[in-house]
């Protein structure tokens, strides 16, 4: 399959797109924690109702398919898996935004697997927004504040998993559809999530609202991962994984529409350096793209 014509700015409003929707199933998942739902219950809804949307998709689109990739799907399943139902459990020890802040640092550790891994070679101008959007990252961190235990460690190696899941993702979407990635990787999970929930025996019967909410979370989930792969699509993953920090501002605004919760000066801050970055790697990345020759 011939991987789409490099696009940066649709590469930018698909992941821009993802971060909205990622952070949305994240207040989801706390919403579900907190009626009592344990965390690797909630990802396994989010698999189940992704899998059910994503196969409707497959069903009525009919794509073509390729020969798969077994082994890559397997290692991005599980760290997709793990990256989630850690994250989920996060939220449930710290606030939203902290949770998130942790969590979604992962794009500058994808920018940094991608060396190895895809073989990408990432310029000053790359490593510069990379600082730039780590360092608002920090900011949100409040470092010495308190909130690092325990829920903070739970998130920061949900970004380790994420991470590696973005990279191989990078390596699936030059190699196959993206139907085909979502359905296998839907599948894949599930099936973890199945066995997790099953064999740790924290399943229980949700009500009827509960059972809306998890079925909002596989569903926006699977429309996040559709608008994610046809990012890393139409640019390389150093690029475009770092405007996933959005879902950091996207975290704060429903954290104040919800909870009554509003980012503090600090939270601000740390957003409005997150967005310089991605705005200067978008706007080198634009430059290139001009440039004759």
């Amino acid at each position: 399959m011939t991987p789409t014509q490099q696009q940066p700015l649709a590469a930018v409003g698909f992941m821009l797109l993802a971060a909205a929707l990622v952070a949305g199933t994240t207040l989801l998942a706390k919403v579900a924690g907190e009626a009592g739902l344990h965390p690797l219950q909630v990802s396994h809804g989010r698999f189940l109702f992704a899998f059910l949307g994503i196969a409707a998709a497959n069903l009525i689109l009919r794509p073509r398919y390729t020969r798969p990739k077994w082994a890559v799907h397997a290692g991005r399943s599980f760290s997709g898996w793990a990256g989630i139902s850690l994250t989920f459990a996060a939220v449930q020890f710290i606030p939203l935004g902290d949770a998130t802040a942790i969590s979604f640092l992962n794009p500058v550790f994808a920018m940094f697997l991608a060396i190895p891994i895809l073989g990408e070679r990432i310029g000053p101008w790359r490593w510069t927004a990379a600082a730039i959007t780590l360092t608002g990252g920090a900011i949100l961190l409040r470092p010495g504040t308190g909130t690092i235990e325990p829920g903070a460690l739970l998130a920061l190696a949900a970004a380790g998993f994420m991470a590696f899941e973005i990279t191989l993702i990078k390596f699936l979407s030059d190699r196959e559809g993206p139907l085909q990635i979502l359905l296998i990787n839907n599948g894949m999970g599930l099936t973890i999530a199945t066995i997790a929930a099953s064999v740790l025996w924290v399943w229980q019967m949700p009500d009827a609202r509960t059972w809306a909410v998890l079925a909002g979370i596989g569903f926006v989930m699977a429309l996040a991962q559709t608008c994610f792969i046809q990012a890393m699509r139409r640019a390389d993953a150093s690029f475009a994984s770092p405007f996933f920090y959005a879902t950091l501002v996207f975290a704060a605004l429903y954290d104040g529409i919800v909870f009554g919760t509003w980012p503090t000066a600090t939270s601000a801050l740390g957003a409005g350096v997150i967005v310089a970055g991605g705005a200067l790697l978008a706007w080198r990345e634009g430059r290139l793209k001009r440039a004759p020759g």
